[in-house]
């Protein structure tokens, strides 16, 4: 690890929002500030997403930009274990699944670590 830059996850530079309909799940993923937006931008890529989320077996992952909003958006196939009304397990909602993206680690660099939401880091 160089002393530039540590890793967090994911929450600690955005907040998701989540959904689902039929056996499909969307995240949001909003900056909670805006110099963080680029780090989203790079590093929470659909390659990152899939592989964060390869142990549900998504069929395809697709990215939406939306800069205006600092926010990333993800479409996830077949993540829900058939769809919410067919799953037998409530865990599989596209709500619960959020805190899976949010926990995906991510690089920042210490000059914005002030940016985060939660506890100081320490420098």
């Amino acid at each position: 690890m160089t002393t530039d830059s540590l890793t967090v996850p994911l929450y600690r530079a955005a907040h998701g929002r989540t959904g689902d309909k039929g056996n499909r799940c969307n995240i949001s993923v909003v900056a909670w500030h805006p110099k963080l937006w680029p780090l989203l931008l790079e590093q929470v890529t659909e390659a990152a997403v899939a592989a964060q989320f390869a142990h549900r077996r998504p069929s395809r992952v697709v990215r939406y930009e939306l800069p205006s909003l600092h926010c990333l958006n993800f479409v996830l196939d077949d993540v829900l274990d058939g769809g919410v009304n067919d799953a037998l397990n409530l865990d599989s909602h596209g709500k619960a699944l959020s805190f899976l993206l949010l926990e995906l680690p991510i690089r920042v660099p210490r000059s914005l670590l002030p940016c985060l939401a939660g506890p100081p880091i320490e420098r």
